[in-house]
């Protein structure tokens, strides 16, 4: 019994090292390094789940054998759980439900651990992917735990590459080609910066004039980015540009206020009223004498 006990603490063991080699059964559909972090995102995500499945097996196995070296007839008690399990899969149809999409949801490769994902309207890091469950992280650091027979929208936001999108307000009397032409500019300077130019994947792609505001001219924009580290571009993206704006002094307008501090308009009736009253002055005799004088 103790060897069937070490035996078993060895299988799971060896199994949790030899799982996450998965790895390297998965081969990138590229050469680049968003295909690199595709395969290692799928990797981790498979094997962990592969690491339970593993682990329950294995205390099944070694279970069944300890009952038997204890000569206990377990012919009854597999029969027992063949009825139970079909029970189950008749009174747990929401538990079923859930584990086959977990299936799927894993081997379609829809979301990985390490992405970043919104289900049901939630966004969040991906931290856990289970049979039964989906777990997020949101920016806030609240988790959240879907069940995956309820997952009804899911969006990924960091499969394959990211785009950062901006709308970009600029005054009215600027020259739209030369505002262009300094987003080019920076964005050319950030893919030459060691700290940011690997995580960019392709130039700027100016989408052009994109609405005419009430204070501005609104250019789109988006950059390409490997996934996740779109946040990241955008935000050293927007601080170097505002300094190159200021440098190059291209107005980002802002909404104004115009306060009147001057006499609130009186009613029609009343103006109505005096043109009345110097109507009827003017026709008067003195009132006429008085106006030629």
């Amino acid at each position: 019994m103790v060897l069937l006990v070490a035996g078993a603490y060895l299988a799971i063991k060896v199994s949790h090292l030899l799982l996450p080699k998965v790895g390297l059964l998965i081969r990138p559909y590229d050469e680049t390094a968003a295909a690199e972090m595709e395969r290692q995102k799928r990797a981790q995500t498979i094997s962990a789940v592969l690491q339970k499945f593993a682990t329950v097996v294995v205390v099944l196995i070694t279970g069944l054998m300890l009952l038997g070296e204890l000569n206990v007839n377990t012919t009854p008690i597999l029969t027992s759980l063949g009825v139970v399990g079909v029970a189950l899969g008749f009174g747990a149809q929401q538990l079923v439900g859930d584990l086959i999409a977990g299936f799927f949801n894993i081997f379609e490769n829809q979301i990985r651990v390490g992405d970043v994902a919104v289900i049901n309207g939630t966004a969040g890091h991906v931290q856990e992917i289970r049979l039964r469950t989906t777990v997020l992280r949101a920016f806030d650091g609240t988790v959240h735990v879907f069940r995956n027979g309820s997952i009804n929208t899911l969006s990924n936001m960091t499969k394959g590459y990211s785009y950062y999108v901006v709308d970009l307000g600029v005054a009215y009397k600027e020259d739209i080609d030369r505002v262009c032409g300094v987003i080019r500019e920076v964005v050319a300077e950030m893919q030459t910066d060691a700290t940011h130019g690997p995580s960019i994947l392709e130039p700027v792609e100016i989408l052009g004039v994109d609405d005419f505001a009430d204070s501005a001219v609104i250019v789109k924009l988006r950059i390409k980015t490997l996934p996740i580290k779109q946040w990241d571009v955008g935000r050293e993206f927007r601080r170097r540009l505002k300094y190159r704006f200021d440098k190059e002094g291209i107005e980002i307008p802002f909404p104004h206020r115009s306060i009147y501090f001057g006499e609130a308009s009186r009613p029609f009736h009343v103006h109505v009223q005096d043109a009345a009253e110097q109507l009827a002055a003017s026709a008067q005799p003195g009132g006429t004498t008085a106006t030629n004088s």
